[in-house]
């Protein structure tokens, strides 16, 4: 099978030119999830349908994957399954080599037609609103102390370091898309969205007017 051509959006200019002619997708979830993904994948597309259908979406669908590595179950497989039934490419975001040097490297490629950097899309939020990135991390960082304060009192280790950088992908991801496209939708793959995931951290967008309620479809 013939593997569609990579195209690298190597500036701000290539990034909004190419992807305001689409309307992004991203599905939030675990890596843990054991369920089976292709029935996962199926209640998702059920959902996307209505919910595109009540908001009148026109443009193509595009589905934006954050770097996840392929495995048999969780987010990445449910990933791939939604894009197949949708039959639709995805573009990939990665964080930087100075970030996170592997992540790029293990990131799954099927079907990726785009790709681009994280620090691509900080570059669009700061033009878009300048102080904008600072807020996004220290929300970020209030609910880590929030989380953190709710595991000591159950006797939980404090989250690792690398969760504040994971959500912030997350949350500038969403922010930056839906600035270059004027809309986006987030569909989440449970509706028991674990309190101490990365998942979880959605409502900083929320919380700061990134994101809409009308963006969101829920399992």
């Amino acid at each position: 099978m013939k593997l569609p051509t990579i195209t690298v959006l190597r500036d701000l200019f290539m990034i909004r030119s190419t992807l305001s002619e689409f309307h992004p997708l991203l599905i939030e979830g675990h890596t843990r999830d054991d369920r089976d993904p292709h029935h996962v994948a199926n209640r998702i597309v059920n959902n996307l349908h209505r919910h595109w259908k009540e908001r009148n979406i026109t443009k193509p669908i595009i589905l934006i994957s954050q770097g996840d590595p392929l495995t048999k179950t969780g987010i990445s497989a449910i990933t791939r399954a939604v894009a197949d039934e949708l039959n639709i490419k995805r573009c990939l975001i990665t964080l930087d080599e100075d970030i996170d040097p592997n992540h790029s490297n293990l990131a799954d490629r099927h079907d990726v037609i785009y790709e681009m950097k994280y620090s691509q899309l900080v570059e669009i939020l700061h033009g878009h609103e300048q102080n904008v990135l600072s807020k996004l991390s220290q929300t970020v960082d209030d609910k880590i102390l929030y989380k953190n304060d709710k595991r000591s009192k159950i006797g939980k280790q404090e989250l690792a370091n690398w969760y504040k950088t994971y959500a912030l992908l997350q949350e500038v991801t969403k922010s930056a898309l839906k600035i270059v496209s004027g809309e986006v939708t987030i569909a989440h793959a449970t509706d028991e969205i674990q309190e101490f995931s990365v998942t979880s951290f959605y409502e900083v967008g929320l919380e700061l007017g990134l994101i809409k309620k009308y963006d969101m479809v829920q399992y």
